[in-house]
């Protein structure tokens, strides 16, 4: 969460409790039931879906600073839509439910401070879908790599290298395809020189190429993102 006011932090840092999460395990999966929200203090965490046919969906990759389960907030018998999994090492605050509906309900400026990010998080889930279905796979995967810059971007001589270890499969699962069509999909564009990939890490060269073929329409980092 961006631009936090400083009460805000101070609620969601007050937890009853701090957990160390560890890669590979999940910090909760859907249909369990939601007794907390998590704020990130560090580590990272896959927000997903998974499809009747075992298929994966990746949404989000959270990291520090941001707040996961709270779309479980304000709903009766709340359970989790939603899988989290640990893809780094790190801390989370657990915030009892109850507690932070508390606080936001007596407090209207950090109710509305809560509701502009959940506005903003609805915008981004919702351009992402925008770009899967109206471009499909191939534009699903180029609004990835274009958020993967955006968010994790490191400006190099020769182009964007995604600091970030991503598998062809975590691509295809935030793509909602197969690894065999990205595998496809990327090396057509190593062998246009749009991309190079190197110690499991890629780096984007022509970011317009991806912009253009995806007709970009120039959202904002903070909406084009992937987290």
């Amino acid at each position: 969460m961006e631009n936090m006011s400083v009460e805000l932090q101070e609620l969601l840092n007050s937890s009853h409790r701090h957990v160390e999460i560890k890669k590979g395990t999940h910090l909760f999966r859907e249909g369990e039931k939601a007794d907390e929200v998590y704020y990130i203090q560090s580590g990272k965490i896959q927000i997903s879906k998974i499809a009747a046919d075992g298929q994966e969906l990746a949404l989000r990759i959270c990291s520090k600073g941001d707040v996961v389960g709270e779309l479980t907030l304000f709903c009766e018998d709340a359970r989790y839509l939603l899988n989290a999994k640990v893809i780094e090492d790190g801390i989370v605050a657990c915030i009892k439910r109850e507690v932070l509906e508390k606080s936001l309900f007596e407090n209207s400026k950090l109710a509305l401070e809560f509701m502009k990010w959940m506005s903003d998080h609805f915008r981004k889930t919702q351009t992402k879908f925008r770009d899967l279905v109206l471009h499909g796979k191939k534009g699903a995967l180029y609004s990835t790599l274009i958020r993967m810059c955006n968010s994790y971007g490191v400006m190099k001589g020769d182009g964007i290298l995604i600091n970030l270890h991503l598998t062809n499969q975590d691509l295809a699962n935030f793509c909602g395809t197969s690894r065999e069509v990205v595998n496809r999909l990327l090396n057509d564009l190593r062998k246009q020189e749009i991309i190079s990939i190197k110690n499991g890490k890629i780096k984007v060269h022509n970011l317009a190429y991806l912009r253009s073929e995806i007709d970009c329409e120039d959202c904002p980092p903070e909406i084009c993102c992937i987290d």
